[in-house]
């Protein structure tokens, strides 16, 4: 309470604070996500009897599960970034947890494809590039916002790209895409945290608003984070 006193005194260190605590609620509803995740994923990824309700090996194909996992996150991200004004925060936190553990689920599959050796040291490469990088989007003056426009035009570009390469099965586009895909996803971590920072500076502290703005945003590094996190797996995982 002292500090907020003091701060109060002068007008830009309140909001380097209000942005500061904003910014420690992301990334603490981020890191639980994905602790969530990957305790599922590794509970899941070491599991026959589990893994073998998303996925039939008979055949090859997906169980009941398997479709659950794959094509609800799609509709949770929908659900929460389009209805959140409706939403309570409560109710958007539920609804974010059980994203993660249906992100954990059907991310288990990866330990199918990859050793659990690579799968981890793809991990700690992902964490401190992503570390890195939202260390220069928190610190630099720099504005990120044209470099944003063009990583979200680089985005829906490679997603046309994965969905042309589904049909024609390219390895070489394949690593292309996968390039790209490091790229674009590095760069917005960089550029989602200089944005959250100044979303941050601006909304009332403690309030329903802040709370609901904190989870979505953690929802968007997280995304940044798996997805660069999968990218890089394309390149440094040594598949089975």
């Amino acid at each position: 309470m002292e500090n907020k006193v003091i701060i109060k005194k002068d007008g830009r260190e309140i909001e380097a604070s209000i942005s500061q605590t904003f910014i420690s609620n992301v990334f603490s509803y981020m890191f639980a996500a994905l602790t969530i995740t990957g305790v599922i994923a590794w509970w899941f990824g070491g599991s026959a009897e589990l893994m073998s309700m998303i996925i039939n090996f008979e055949t090859g194909g997906l169980n009941g599960l398997g479709y659950v996992a794959i094509f609800a996150p799609f509709a949770f991200v929908m659900v929460m970034t389009f209805a959140y004004e409706r939403l309570g925060s409560l109710l958007l936190l539920l609804l974010f947890i059980a994203f993660s553990v249906l992100m954990g689920i059907s991310m288990s599959t990866i330990f199918l494809a990859y050793t659990a050796s690579s799968i981890t040291s793809t991990f700690f490469v992902t964490a401190i590039t992503f570390g890195i990088m939202a260390l220069v989007g928190y610190t630099t003056k720099t504005d990120l916002t044209k470099l944003g426009s063009l990583l979200m035009m680089g985005l829906f570009g490679i997603v046309i790209a994965m969905i042309f390469n589904w049909f024609i099965g390219s390895e070489t586009l394949e690593i292309i895409i996968s390039l790209i895909g490091v790229v674009i996803f590095t760069g917005l971590a960089a550029y989602d945290v200089q944005k959250l920072k100044r979303i941050g500076a601006g909304v009332e502290f403690g309030s329903e608003s802040a709370n609901k703005l904190a989870i979505l945003g953690a929802l968007t590094l997280y995304l940044d984070f798996i997805n660069l996190f999968l990218f890089l797996l394309r390149f440094m995982g040594d598949r089975k």
